[in-house]
């Protein structure tokens, strides 16, 4: 690995910067939302709004022009972005996830250290081609290959999810190393919009995180072999893309089960202004959701600085190791599924208010997104996963 060891910014500035994102929140996410979600549109507005506070470069360190954040801090914007639109969120989480990848592995590379710079300076927008037709989820293996000639290449991808393809600057892609090179020999390769072409191949019409455009695509590339980050995919998923995607999505989803559970709260404390003799149920519901909030909260943030402490050490032989592996995986498992409960508790609170599509406490969005994080690299998936890594893996 190649982290620059960035402990972040000061708590202070942090806590500013945190104060605009909510800022934003209010004034510009949550009320396009809706219409975000009800269109599957792409949401523009609060990507703008993103990138006027610098955020496209959050998690760039500084000497390279960006503001420097480490995971901890990061992961706590995308909790904040979460309570006001989860696809706006879940935009930003994947996009720093592929800026993550080339912080820790293309540093040493001074192609990478120019085009972070200009990621930071241009507030571009990374989107990623990991999944692939005939393959599944397995991010692991890859059909499509590099074809080297001379110092260029091309690169032909059938990718049946790439999240907000049409609007992103730069793509991501996996793939094998060369044509002859085994499914599970990858390399990562950046290509920027004049690199490649997308051509349609499947629509996104889901119940849940609408606003992120994650059609299909058939992706023809070109670009020199400079592009390429120098360092194997396998490294990059294990020790970058793995932890950073869970450790974001998870916050992410804290931050729509936090918000979900706002509005429980809100609706309780408006109820009891309206009738004082009221049932306590409801209040006794609050409490109950709100442990489960907390037992979410605590795991997510415990999962994010054990990954920044590891960072900070520079200590990729433990980020290699089963038990991190499991240990981030169950992160995602545990959020995935906690998130529902919570929503769905929150919803029972709120009541018909809340399955309403038409009231302040209405939670439909909140539930619909809720259903889709455990599908997002299949919950079943990973805990297979997980069962062979613990039939071989020895210690805690």
């Amino acid at each position: 690995m190649e982290h620059t060891n960035q402990t972040g910014i000061s708590k202070e500035s942090f806590e500013k910067l945190l104060e605009e994102v909510h800022k934003i929140g209010e004034e510009i996410i949550r009320p396009n939302a809706r219409d975000v979600d009800a269109n599957a549109r792409f949401p523009q507005e609060a990507i703008d709004a993103i990138k006027s506070l610098k955020l496209m470069g959050a998690y760039i360190p500084t000497e390279l022009g960006g503001l420097g954040l480490n995971i901890t801090q990061l992961a706590r914007v995308c909790e904040a972005l979460g309570q006001y639109c989860g696809s706006t969120a879940m935009i930003f989480a994947m996009h720093q996830i592929q800026v993550a990848c080339a912080i820790n592995h293309g540093l040493s590379n001074e192609h990478f250290k120019n085009y972070l710079k200009k990621v930071a300076s241009d507030s571009r927008l990374l989107a990623s081609a990991t999944t692939e037709m005939g393959i599944g989820g397995d991010l692991r293996q890859s059909i499509c290959a590099v074809e080297q000639n001379g110092d260029s290449f091309t690169l032909t991808k059938n990718a049946p999810v790439i999240s907000y393809g049409k609007q992103a600057d730069d793509l991501f892609i996996t793939s094998r190393r060369t044509p002859d090179s085994p499914a599970n020999d990858q390399v990562h390769v950046v290509v920027s919009k004049e690199d490649y072409e997308l051509e349609p191949s499947m629509a996104w019409d889901t119940m849940g995180f609408r606003g992120t455009c994650s059609e299909g695509f058939l992706v023809k590339s070109k670009g020199h072999m400079k592009q390429i980050i120098p360092a194997p995919f396998a490294d990059i998923l294990s020790q970058s893309m793995h932890p950073t995607s869970h450790i974001l999505w998870g916050s992410l989803w804290l931050g729509i089960a936090t918000d979900s559970v706002n509005m429980a709260r809100a609706f309780v404390r408006d109820m009891m202004k309206k009738n004082p003799n009221a049932p306590q149920t409801a209040a006794l519901r609050l409490a109950e959701v709100h442990s489960v909030l907390q037992l979410m909260r605590e795991n997510v943030h415990g999962c994010a600085e054990h990954y920044q402490q590891l960072l900070s050490e520079n200590n990729a032989e433990a980020l290699d190791t089963f038990s991190f592996s499991v240990k981030i995986n169950n992160l995602k498992i545990a959020s995935s599924s906690l998130i529902i409960d919570i929503v769905s508790r929150s919803l029972l609170i709120c009541g018909i208010a809340g399955y309403r599509n038409d009231t302040k406490y209405s939670l439909s969005r909140h539930l619909r997104d809720a259903y889709g994080a455990s599908l997002m690299v299949n919950n079943d998936r990973i805990m297979n996963h997980n069962a062979t890594l613990l039939h071989m893996h020895r210690g805690d």
